[in-house]
């Protein structure tokens, strides 16, 4: 395991201050805001230590509500709303300040059997033949690859967009993506790892057909809700690929969507995201 990851997991693991009541920090201050889908991987912890074991998460709901200090810690607080005989529903609220920043609703599920049917995996290189985000950016930038500068997460991209010189591309994309490391058999930390992952490339698939990108000049992009749906257990240690797709861009938002496959074609996860867009376009 990478010390990269051995910290993230250390950061998603918080510290319990009370009944129902938790705290985190951010892992990675000089991003100078907080990232969104570490906040939602540290709601999950504090909801998941609420809920009994036999209960698995099978759904979440969130909104982002205010932009976090990446400079103080961010309080939990869990309302137990309901625990019955196969669901349980809890609701965490992450606060700084006094304010709310984010919320989320979850659904625990008692697993049992059922129908079953999934959609085919799309037809697309696999990992081995791609290269990383982190030698991609690096390539872009004209950079070289720092040995001591890890990720918790690796992501390799089908189709990446120059992030600098933007050209319009398709609004379906690919990327495959892991943790950089083994972990233990624990299902929540796995959804927890994926929760984490599946902020990344999600919302940014909503600027490829209109040749911008987050770095581009006036370009603000932030996040304003993430559902997930878990489908199937799976492990976050071994390759994931993350079919993205835009529907839809209008009145500054767009709307995006994804759907998670293992490497044996398996459907596991499905995620929705709609966030700010907004181009204050430059006057030449």
């Amino acid at each position: 395991m990478s010390k990269a990851l051995a910290n993230l997991i250390d950061n998603i693991n918080l510290e319990k201050i009370e009944i129902n009541i938790f705290r985190g920090v951010t892992l990675d201050s000089a991003r100078g805001h907080v990232y969104g889908g570490q906040v939602l991987a540290q709601a999950m912890n504090a909801a998941q230590r609420t809920v009994a074991t036999p209960f698995v998460l099978h759904s979440l709901h969130a909104y982002f509500l205010r932009p976090g200090d990446a400079e103080i810690p961010i309080v939990y607080e869990v309302d137990r709303i309901r625990d019955g005989r196969s669901f349980a529903t809890r609701r965490v609220i992450a606060i700084q300040r006094g304010r709310a920043i984010f919320n989320v609703s979850l659904s625990f599920q008692l697993v049992e059997e059922g129908l079953e049917h999934q959609d085919s995996m799309p037809q697309v290189p696999g990992p081995e033949d791609l290269i990383s985000d982190r030698v991609y950016y690096a390539e872009v930038l004209g950079q070289k690859v720092n040995p001591q500068f890890e990720w918790p997460i690796e992501y390799r991209q089908v189709d990446p967009v120059d992030p600098r010189k933007p050209e319009k591309a398709n609004s379906t994309t690919h990327v495959w993506f892991k943790c950089d490391g083994k972990i233990a058999d624990d299902q929540t930390q796995h959804q927890e790892l994926l929760a984490y992952a599946s902020d990344n490339h999600l919302l940014l698939t909503a600027l490829r057909q209109h040749n911008l990108t987050n770095w581009s000049e006036g370009m603000r992009v932030a996040s304003l809700d993430h559902a997930i749906w878990f489908h199937r257990e799976f492990r976050i240690d071994d390759w994931l690929l993350y079919e993205l797709h835009s529907p839809s861009a209008a009145n500054g938002r767009g709307l995006a969507q994804g759907r998670i496959f293992n490497r044996h074609g398996i459907i596991v996860a499905s995620t929705v995201q709609e966030g700010l867009l907004r181009y204050d376009k430059v006057q030449a």
